[in-house]
C-alpha cells in the first residue's frame, strides 16, 4: 500500500511543508534526547531547524506536540483505510492491511521514528498524549470493526479485536526499536499478527496436522 501523494499543482509546496515539519520534528528530538525534555525551549528547537518560533507554531501547538508528532492524522488514516477494506476480508486480516500504510511510513523515516520512539520511553510526561490519541483512534476503530462484522458496538468483539491488535502492534514497534531497526517492521508486525491468528499457541507448541479423510 503506497502513501497518498500530493495533487501535482500542490507538489512543491506540500513538500516544503512536508520538509519543514520534519526538519523541526527532527530537532526537536534530538535536542531533547541530548539535553532532556525540560532543558529544551522552542526557541532552541526553531534555531536549529533553521526557522522562526513563529514557523514552529504554524506546525505544531507546543514542543511536546512535535515530538510525538501528528498522531492523529496517522491514526484517522489507518481507520479510513480499514472502513475500505472488501468487506469479504476477515476482520483481523482487514486491520492488518490497513495497518500497511502507517508501517510504511514508519520505515520510511525510519531514524526519525526510532528516535521518537526513544524519547517517548525516556520522558514518561509524553504518554498522556499518546495515549488520548490512541483512545480516540480505538473508539473510531470499534465502530469500524463492529459495522464490519455486524454486531453492535458494545459487543465484545470489536473492543477485544480493536485492544489485542493494538498491543500486537505496540510489540512489533518495541521488538523494532530494540533492535534499532535491524529488522523489517513490517516482519515483526506479521509475525504478531499471524500468532494471534493462530490463536496465541504457547512457543514451540508443534503445529496440528492437516486433518485428513480416512482411504
Amino acid at each position: 500500500m503506497t502513501l497518498d501523494r500530493p495533487p501535482a499543482d500542490g507538489g512543491l509546496r506540500d513538500r516544503k511543508k512536508r520538509r519543514t515539519r520534519t526538519a523541526l520534528a527532527t530537532a526537536a528530538l534530538r535536542l531533547v534526547a541530548e539535553h532532556g525534555l525540560d532543558q529544551v525551549t522552542v526557541e532552541e528547537i526553531s534555531a536549529a531547524a533553521d526557522v522562526s518560533s513563529r514557523t514552529f507554531f504554524n506546525y505544531f501547538p507546543s514542543k511536546d506536540d512535535a515530538l510525538i508528532g501528528d498522531q492523529a492524522a496517522l491514526n484517522a488514516r489507518f481507520v479510513a483505510r480499514l472502513g475500505e477494506a472488501p468487506p469479504d476480508v476477515p476482520a483481523l486480516a482487514a486491520i492488518r492491511a490497513a495497518l500497511g500504510e502507517v508501517i510504511e511510513e514508519m520505515q520510511e523515516d525510519r531514524e526519525l521514528w526510532l528516535l521518537r520512539m526513544d524519547v517517548v520511553m525516556r520522558n514518561p510526561a509524553l504518554l498522556p498524549r499518546l495515549v488520548a490519541a490512541g483512545a480516540e483512534a480505538e473508539r473510531s476503530m470499534i465502530d469500524v470493526v463492529a459495522a464490519r462484522v455486524g454486531v453492535p458496538t458494545d459487543h465484545v468483539f470489536p473492543a477485544l479485536l480493536t485492544s489485542v491488535t493494538g498491543a500486537a502492534f505496540r510489540a512489533a514497534a518495541l521488538r523494532w526499536a530494540a533492535t534499532a531497526g535491524a529488522r523489517s517492521l513490517a516482519d515483526l508486525v506479521d509475525e504478531a499478527f499471524d500468532t494471534l491468528a493462530a490463536g496465541l499457541p504457547d512457543p514451540g507448541t508443534p503445529k496440528p496436522h492437516p486433518t485428513r479423510t480416512p482411504s
